[in-house]
């Protein structure tokens, strides 16, 4: 189906607030416009905590993508201070319910479709109310997908803690997952967060009719070939999987400060390692000093991003209790000083992709999020895996493994500090030596790659064209 048989279609989409969703809500909106003029309404969920205004950009395509910031969700009275990350998410998703169903009520026209992340299911109701397609997408990578789907039998068939099976677990058709790399949400079976992930699992099929998943074949061969061949995946799935990805934030160089581009310019090709663990991503004090001591020992040009550290969380989303103060006191005494020639600090996240396509820019130590991986990789840059929270244990170890495009340390940071001398390793290995320029080929064959399935003719841009047509047909019926 052409473009303009398509392009008078409306569809809405919800975002939770955390970042990670944020980014490949707004960059599937700009795709819909883009490639195939279709408008979009984006329905931002928020809080008085967290804020996504460093990920939002005001919609630049020809007035088709329309970004609407619901009123803020109020948890406090559902929440105490244990309740984890996943929950509390899980909760403002489902007190924007209404939210969700008055906003769209409200809208000069009907949607055609309506597309949530894979937090957000509980608004699919209001999509079945209507009677329009309704889908999921999900964020993250298909392996994860896979997991999530399949975690409802694994919780049938394994007893006790997933982190004391002997071996990994098997995920038909999949790479198995070792349980010291599995998700958060399924390390204590008691916990809500993790009943909130085994009816996610149920769910997320079962209530929609397609899952976008923010990956392609270039990335994740293996796994998409298990959705559509495997038998025992198959058997869990109830819709099917459309991989449209990569969904990542365009490139604006507008947006970096003059500072840092001038420090950046003057830097040789590739020499630079860009040090950032995401929106949230925060280290402990002792490990900050580590990782301080490892760049300076390396004696490698870097471009950090340093908060000052936490007491107790990794995720900064709904703790802000951070240590206050200047760098000094929360890095080696002298570091500054002694690292002005070959170091740049920066006090916050923000145009990490402008950043990750400078050509000064070799490598990336990152928290792995899968936003963060995707725009390394369509950068061409190999990256140092340093999870911390979420799913990123399993992202880490797909990207050192599978992907051949990271090195990683003996032990993830999620377990134990990470000392200095391993680190001044891991830099040297990445930006000096054969291997990390190897890591670096392998990145720009999966640049390529990914940009491939994108173009017009590939298998992202068919499988966005093949909903399309299904939501055409739909309205048409």
């Amino acid at each position: 189906m052409d473009k303009s048989s398509i392009n008078n279609l409306h569809v809405v989409l919800l975002s939770s607030p955390e970042a990670g969703h944020v980014v490949p809500i707004l960059a599937l909106a700009r795709r819909l416009a883009e490639l195939h003029g279709v408008r979009s309404t984006v329905l931002l969920v928020t809080t008085g905590v967290l804020s996504e205004s460093n990920v939002v950009s005001p919609p630049g395509e020809k007035g088709l993508v329309e970004i609407v910031r619901l009123p803020p969700v109020e948890i406090s009275s559902l929440v105490n201070p244990s309740t984890k990350v996943a929950t509390r998410m899980y909760l403002i998703m489902q007190e924007a319910v209404p939210l969700v169903r008055s906003a769209i009520a409200a809208m000069d026209r009907r949607p055609d479709a309506f597309v949530v992340v894979h937090f957000g299911l509980d608004s699919l109701r209001v999509a079945a109310e209507l009677n329009i397609p309704k889908y999921v997408l999900f964020t993250t990578t298909a392996w994860f997908l896979a997991l999530s789907l399949y975690s409802p039998i694994l919780d049938e068939e394994i007893k006790g803690r997933y982190i004391d099976e002997p071996g990994p677990l098997d995920i038909p058709g999949c790479k198995p997952v070792r349980p010291e790399d599995l998700v958060e949400m399924m390390l204590d079976r008691d916990d809500q967060q993790y009943h909130e992930y085994l009816r996610m699992g149920k769910e997320i099929t079962a209530l929609s009719d397609g899952i976008l998943v923010n990956s392609c074949g270039a990335l994740e061969a293996k796994t998409l070939q298990a959705f559509v061949k495997n038998e025992a995946m198959k058997s869990v799935l109830k819709s099917p999987v459309y991989p449209i990805g990569p969904l990542t934030r365009p490139v604006e160089p507008s947006g970096l400060k003059s500072e840092l581009m001038d420090w950046l310019n003057k830097q040789p090709n590739q020499s630079v390692l860009f040090v950032s663990f995401g929106s949230g991503g925060v280290l402990s004090a002792e490990q900050t000093t580590e990782l301080a001591w490892g760049l300076e020992q390396s004696r490698q040009r870097f471009l950090w991003v340093v908060r000052p550290p936490k007491k107790g969380h990794v995720n900064e989303m709904f703790f802000p209790d951070n240590i206050k103060g200047a760098e000094d006191d929360y890095l080696p005494r002298g570091f500054s000083i002694r690292t002005k020639k070959i170091g740049l600090l920066v006090p916050t996240w923000g145009q990490q992709v402008e950043i990750l396509a400078h050509p000064s820019i070799g490598g990336f130590m990152s928290h792995c999020g899968w936003n963060s991986a995707l725009e390394s990789i369509v950068s061409g840059v190999p990256l140092i895996a340093w999870p911390l929270y979420a799913e990123q244990k399993m992202n880490a170890s797909y990207l050192a493994e599978e992907l051949q495009v990271a090195v990683r340390p003996e032990v993830f940071p999620t377990k134990k500090i990470v000392g200095r001398d391993e680190i001044e390793k891991m830099v040297r290995t990445l930006m000096e030596h054969k291997d990390g320029q190897a890591m670096r080929d392998r990145a720009n064959q999966l640049r390529t790659g990914a940009i491939n399935c994108l173009k017009e003719g590939g298998s992202s841009h068919q499988f966005m064209s093949q909903i399309l047509t299904d939501i055409k047909t739909k309205k048409k019926e």
